[in-house]
């Protein structure tokens, strides 16, 4: 195992390179964000392995729209005529230059650290990314100079939407400006990149260099090969310890305050302060303080008519905002962490976007165009509007701007609404076909949705139940004169959900809940996690028996070192390892694969069944522990990915950092803890 420094404000990976194997190190990445939707990623050894990876990509329309900017740099000790590469390259045949020879540690708090020793010279290489700019910088420290020396930074441009790649036939020029240079893409609503390294003169020598070669991609199977331009190379004299700094910025137009580049130690200083400020409520507890500064990453603003709002991000590198994903996390990533105003602008945001009584199950990733393909997201809406109201006690935010987008949901999903959603005369909500992909398993590839799920979903019903006897305890001590909106109508509508959903989902014969019912009554009792919410949310419409036989079942049949997996091991549709091309990957998504925020409603569910006793909470916390181990050990450095393979070792995969995967981590170490 690599060494592991824990501390509240610093989670620091030892990576001793003499015994080491690179691939393993390849496979450990950092992330660092920005409140745009920015953001700067690597591996542990500066290698970049994705398309996504790159020292600055930006957000031109936060939190989308965003652009590869500044892929990496070529960085050269030159000491009494022999060269030192610090940067480490991917090519088809070789690794070139293999500067990972050279690199000692790296480590990642407010930044993310490279230290290197060449000969008898230390270099630290930090990457810090701005707050609240698509501004990167890197502030390279020689900490011991015998002699002296030349550094040389050669900067690799992308400049090109951060889902494709750049090729060499692309149109990239260089200009000289004041204090730095200007770095343009010929096309229509193109950005700028403005770079300056003070303490350097500037040497023009553009080259393209060709066919850098990213394995995760090429894993994958998508496009992997890469152009990259560079304008020439930064050249500084080093005569004493001290720092150089390489400043990059993009924008969609250059203004002259860019050139106005901040003091490394003002960066330092502010970014300590931001993190002294997210880790506060848990700085007693260094496990929950680490939990906090990951939530942070998630959370960032989106302009809408002209006013910037709080969302959540799905996860990096790839995704936005997405509805479901969001109200999921946000009882983990700010109810819990104590950012009340953060969660009120999160749901106000998504409430005003709804259309038909539906909330938006994402954003587009070039404009601010809402998508409803969902079932869920509505309905998790309502969940965590609620759970907003118990922690904020704000009964007037809720009353005013949460609860009529509650009841205009109800109402929608009772008479009937988009995508064929309504309740049945049996008081459940059935939607879709064997098309659509409404719930959370909603992979679909050419036309093909691998978990359809249409007609009644177990979750859905669970949500539904739950809505409803939210409303109900809501309204039980009102004056309400809307006999349609009362304490006795949803109390009584609640009941009927109540009876229907035990009496067509329980299978007695199995001992668990049915997965799906069907628009001809037919079932699909495939043993999946989705049953689980039937017990995890606040109200449950089974037996406290059958709550303990699903409990159980699911314990015996789905419970994995780092969360639930998607189909039982003996299903014959199980696929152990999510991997392969698209095809191929989206029909294991949900077919075996394992999801770590579903650890957050099995926790839940478990103590709830175990009336919380000791007992269950230090079981519990063994349940937990695998999850805690890879946010400070596997994947990305600091962070919980979305999803792992199904099979042992259950390697992680998809996005590197996903939302509800710290949220659902937090609010169950905190079941467990409080």
């Amino acid at each position: 195992m690599l060494a592991l420094q824990k501390q509240t404000k610093n989670l620091a990976i030892s990576v001793p390179t003499d015994s080491r194997p690179l691939d393993e190190l390849l496979a450990k990445e950092w992330l660092l964000s920005n409140s745009r939707g920015g953001y700067a990623s690597s591996t542990v050894v500066g290698c970049n392995t994705r398309r996504y990876h790159g020292l600055l990509v930006g957000a031109l329309n936060p939190p989308a729209n965003r652009i590869m900017a500044l892929a990496n740099c070529l960085e050269m000790l030159v000491l009494n005529g022999r060269s030192y590469n610090l940067a480490t390259f991917q090519f088809p045949d070789t690794f070139a230059p293999d500067g990972y020879k050279y690199l000692n540690a790296f480590r990642r708090d407010t930044g993310a650290h490279f230290d290197y020793q060449c000969d008898d010279i230390a270099i630290t290489k930090s990457v810090y990314l701005l707050p609240d700019s698509d501004t990167v910088v890197l502030a390279y420290q020689f900490h011991s100079l015998p002699e002296s020396c030349e550094f040389i930074i050669r900067p690799f441009i992308g400049l090109r939407d951060f889902h494709s790649l750049q090729k060499s036939y692309a149109s990239l020029h260089c200009t000289p400006i004041e204090d730095g240079l200007l770095i343009r893409h010929d096309v229509p609503q193109s950005c700028e990149l403005f770079l300056t390294c003070p303490d350097s003169n500037f040497e023009k020598d553009p080259q393209w260099w060709f066919n850098f070669t990213y394995s995760v991609d090429k894993e994958r199977g998508q496009e992997f090969a890469e152009d990259l331009w560079t304008p020439g190379f930064f050249r500084a004299a080093i005569n004493s310890p001290g720092t150089i700094v390489l400043y990059a910025n993009l924008s969609t137009k250059y203004t002259h305050d860019q050139a106005k580049t901040p003091d490394i130690d003002a960066v330092r200083s502010t970014l300590d302060r931001h993190q002294r400020t997210i880790s506060a409520p848990a700085n007693a507890d260094k496990t929950l303080a680490a939990l906090y500064l990951a939530a942070d990453q998630f959370i960032v603003h989106r302009c809408s008519q002209g006013r910037d709002h709080t969302t959540i991000l799905a996860g990096y590198p790839w995704f936005d905002d997405w509805g479901r994903d969001a109200f999921i996390a946000l009882p983990g990533l700010l109810l819990a962490t104590e950012r009340l105003d953060q969660a009120k602008s999160v749901l106000t945001t998504f409430a005003n976007a709804a259309d038909n009584g539906m909330i938006p199950n994402r954003f587009d990733d070039y404009s601010c165009a809402a998508h409803f393909n969902s079932i869920d997201a509505s309905l998790w809406f309502i969940n965590a509007a609620f759970q907003y109201l118990d922690a904020s006690r704000d009964r007037r935010t809720f009353t005013e701007l949460l609860l009529p987008m509650i009841l205009a949901i109800t109402d929608a999903y009772r008479n009937g609404t988009g995508f064929g959603i309504h309740a049945d005369d049996d008081g459940l909500i059935t939607a879709g076909d064997r098309d659509t992909q409404l719930t959370w398993m909603d992979a679909k590839y050419a036309g093909i949705a691998f978990t359809p799920r249409y007609g009644k979903a177990v979750e859905v019903n669970a949500l539904w139940y739950n809505a409803l006897m939210l409303l109900a305890e809501f309204y039980e001590n009102s004056d309400a004169t809307d006999t349609e909106h009362s304490h006795d109508t949803f109390l009584s509508t609640a009941e009927k959900v109540r009876q229907s959903f035990s009496a067509i989902f329980w299978n007695h014969p199995l001992g668990h809940l049915n997965d799906c019912v069907l628009p001809d009554g037919s079932v699909d009792n495939t043993l999946r996690p989705n049953q689980i919410f039937a017990v995890s949310l606040p109200f449950s419409p089974l037996s406290r028996e059958k709550q303990k036989c699903v409990v159980d079942t699911v314990r015996r049949k789905l419970l994995t070192p780092c969360g639930l997996r998607t189909l039982p091991r003996d299903d014959p549709r199980y696929q152990g390892a999510y991997t392969g091309p698209r095809q191929q990957r989206d029909r294991a998504y949900h077919q075996g694969t394992v999801w770590p925020w579903l650890i957050g409603p099995f926790v839940e569910a478990y103590l709830k069944v175990n009336n919380f006793s000791r007992k269950s909470k230090t079981k519990a916390a063994e349940f937990i522990e695998p999850l805690l181990t890879h946010l400070t050990e596997r994947g990305c450095i600091g962070q919980v990915c979305e999803i792992c393979d199904g099979d042992h070792t259950h390697e992680p995969k998809g996005c590197f950092a996903q939302a509800w995967s710290v949220a659902e981590l937090i609010r169950a170490y905190l079941l467990i803890n409080r």
